[in-house]
């Protein structure tokens, strides 16, 4: 009996197979694609459910050609021919949602997060997690997630955000196209990361 639940085809999918794409085909991602992945981002967990993760898609050239101003270098050509874009920012006024994300416990958002240092610190570490929930979301709908974040972040900021978002990082989306993989990196064992007391 295996030790996972899951299928063994959907860990390869995604995780053991799933590679950071470096080129895509011209096949569109639908909004619909986008959606069901959302669907399954939104169970990440956070705390207090604070969900505080914001997702700016880029889908029109102009929009693009307002994002590539502050790509570095050598990401603007990926960014530039993936099928879509998305920008993945933290919202440091996540709190203003509490009352109805946490509905047993509205009163969190003034007795914990009332102070803006604390709400960023927060803010920054729980909508990272639900990024790499969002990874994974991507590869589940059978598509390639190209994670960066060489980019210009006051720049992208300004342009595309507010003060009260902190860009996280941009991820191309889309299927892999020609030559996408970069050889694969090693990995650290078990044994030199878990310790067992």
């Amino acid at each position: 009996m295996s030790a996972l639940a899951l299928h063994p085809d959907a860990q390869d999918l995604l995780f053991r197979q799933a590679r950071t794409a470096n080129t895509f085909t011209t096949e569109p991602v639908t909004e619909d694609q986008i959606r069901a992945i959302y669907d399954l981002v939104k169970y990440a967990p956070t705390a207090y459910n604070q969900s505080p993760l914001r997702i700016v898609v880029i889908r029109t050239d102009e929009a693009r050609e307002r994002l590539l101003q502050h790509m570095a270098e050598g990401n603007r050509p990926k960014t530039a021919a993936a099928p879509l874009v998305a920008i993945l920012a933290a919202d440091n006024e996540f709190h203003q949602e509490l009352p109805t994300l946490l509905p047993h416990f509205p009163q969190a958002k003034d007795l914990l997060f009332a102070d803006r240092p604390v709400r960023e610190e927060s803010a920054l570490l729980n909508a990272t997690l639900q990024a790499a929930y969002f990874i994974l979301g991507v590869r589940a709908a059978g598509l390639a997630a190209g994670p960066m974040t060489g980019f210009d972040f006051p720049g992208v900021r300004k342009e595309f955000l507010d003060d009260d978002h902190t860009p996280l990082m941009v991820v191309n989306i889309g299927r892999p196209g020609a030559n996408p993989w970069f050889p694969r990196g090693p990995r650290l064992a078990f044994d030199q990361v878990v310790t067992t007391l």
